[in-house]
C-alpha cells in the first residue's frame, strides 16, 4: 500500500483545508494519505509520493512551501511530486492565469523539481481575520470571498495516483 504525504503551508487555514480534502480523496481512492504542515515534516521516509501546497500572496508562492522543497530535495528527487497553489481571490481568467504564472515562476527556480501535476485553486479571504500586513484597506473593504472549487479540487486529487504511477 502506498503512503502519500500532502504537505502544506497555510496562513489562515484555507490551504490546510484543501490539503486535508486532497488527502481524504486519496484515502477514498484506496490509498493511505496524510496531510501535515510543512513545518511538521522531518523526513519523507516511508512515503511513496508527495503533494505540496501553499498559498500565493503578493505575487509569490509560499516561502515555507519553497523551503520545504529545498530542505527535502534529495528525498523528493526520488519521489513523484505534485504541487498546488492557492491564490486568486477575484474570479477572472486573468487572476487565475496570473496566479498560475506566479506558481510556475517559483517552480522554475527549482530546476531539479519535475512535478507530475501542478494546479492553482481559488483562494479564500475573510477580511475580519486578516493580520498585518494583509489587513490593508483594499482587503478589508472587499468582503468575504471563497473561490475554492471543491469539485475541481476533488477531481485533481483523484487524478494524482495515476500521475504518481501508483495505480494497479
Amino acid at each position: 500500500m502506498s503512503l502519500i504525504l500532502v504537505a502544506y503551508d497555510t496562513k489562515y487555514g484555507s490551504t490546510r483545508e484543501v490539503a486535508e480534502r486532497v488527502a481524504l480523496m486519496l484515502v477514498n481512492g484506496g490509498h493511505d494519505a496524510e496531510a501535515r504542515d510543512v513545518d511538521d515534516v522531518n523526513t519523507l521516509d516511508g512515503f511513496s509520493a508527495v503533494v505540496v501546497g501553499g498559498p500565493l500572496y503578493f505575487f509569490r508562492w509560499s516561502r515555507d512551501a519553497r523551503h520545504f522543497l529545498k530542505k527535502h530535495r534529495d528525498e523528493l528527487e526520488a519521489l513523484p511530486v505534485a504541487v498546488f497553489g492557492m491564490g486568486p481571490i477575484e474570479d477572472t481568467p486573468e487572476q487565475f492565469e496570473g496566479a498560475r504564472q506566479q506558481l510556475d515562476k517559483a517552480l522554475a527556480k527549482l530546476e531539479w523539481l519535475k512535478p507530475v501535476a501542478v494546479d492553482v485553486f481559488g483562494g479564500k479571504v475573510d477580511p475580519d481575520k486578516l493580520r498585518f500586513p494583509d489587513n490593508n484597506p483594499a482587503f478589508k473593504n472587499m468582503g468575504q470571498t471563497d473561490l475554492r472549487d471543491w469539485d475541481a479540487i476533488d477531481e485533481w486529487a483523484r487524478s494524482l495516483p495515476a500521475a504518481f504511477g501508483l495505480c494497479d
